[in-house]
This record gives C-alpha cells, sequence and structure tokens, in this order.
C-alpha cells in the first residue's frame, strides 16, 4: 500500500480518537465547551442537560470511542503489514464500521440528532476511500 494511503487510514484512526477526546472532554464543566459546540451543531430537539448522568455517559463513550481509535490503529497497521492475507482483517473492520454506523445513524434519527447521520457518513466514506482507493480488498492476479 503507498505511503498516501497509509497516511490516509492514519488519519481516519486519528479522527475517531479525536472525537472521542471531545467526547471525553464532556465528562467536566472545564472542558465540556467542545462537546457543547458539537451539541448545538447536531440540531437536537432540546436544550442539553448537563447533569451527572449526561456527563458519566459523555466520559464513557469518550473512552470507548478513543478506545475503538487505538484498536483501529492497530489492526489496520496489521493489515496493511499483512498485505494480500490481511483481508479477513479488513473484513472485520468493515463489519464493524457497518454496524456502528447503521446503530449510530439509526438512533441518532430516532432521538431527534438526525444531522448526526451527516458526520457518520463522512467517517465511513473516508474508510471506504481508503478502502477501494488502495486496493487493500484486491487479490492479486
Amino acid at each position: 500500500m503507498s505511503g498516501f494511503w497509509r497516511a490516509w487510514f492514519m488519519s481516519w484512526c486519528l479522527s475517531i480518537g479525536v472525537f472521542g477526546i471531545v467526547l471525553a472532554g464532556g465528562a467536566f464543566e472545564a472542558t465540556s465547551g467542545p462537546v457543547s459546540l458539537l451539541f448545538s451543531l447536531l440540531q437536537g430537539p432540546s436544550e442539553i442537560v448537563w447533569n451527572a448522568p449526561m456527563r458519566f455517559s459523555l466520559g464513557v463513550m469518550g473512552g470507548v470511542s478513543i478506545g475503538w481509535a487505538v484498536m483501529l490503529t492497530l489492526v489496520v497497521r496489521a493489515a496493511i503489514a499483512a498485505g494480500e492475507v490481511g483481508r479477513p482483517l479488513w473484513n472485520a473492520v468493515s463489519a464493524g464500521m457497518a454496524a456502528w454506523f447503521v446503530i449510530d445513524s439509526t438512533l441518532s434519527v430516532a432521538t431527534g440528532f438526525a444531522m448526526n447521520v451527516a458526520p457518520n457518513t463522512l467517517l465511513a466514506g473516508m474508510y471506504l476511500v481508503g478502502l477501494f482507493g488502495s486496493g487493500a480488498l484486491r487479490r492479486a492476479a
């Protein structure tokens, strides 16, 4: 895989980690500015209630997103290093991405945060552009 596509995938993983940091910042009032901005951009159905359960949830979601970014970075690096035999790793990442996209986007719409489908689509699209642009799933001739 070319250096361009390696950097593309690492940027994709980094973007997930940065999003996790933004979410985790919502756990504390002093660091909740970025996630407050995010909520305002998503134009939910009501004002955000900054209480202990909300801060706990943001902290946990941030931690999960950061963990997901670390895991994806390591799996993507392994898949790239494995070359053609790394296909099962790409399939695993793709299955996880599909499950996340369907569940997250469906619940976003159902709970009044339909605007969240836009960044979800951007993240999934970034992955798919890398997957197909890099030829990661191509079999050797």
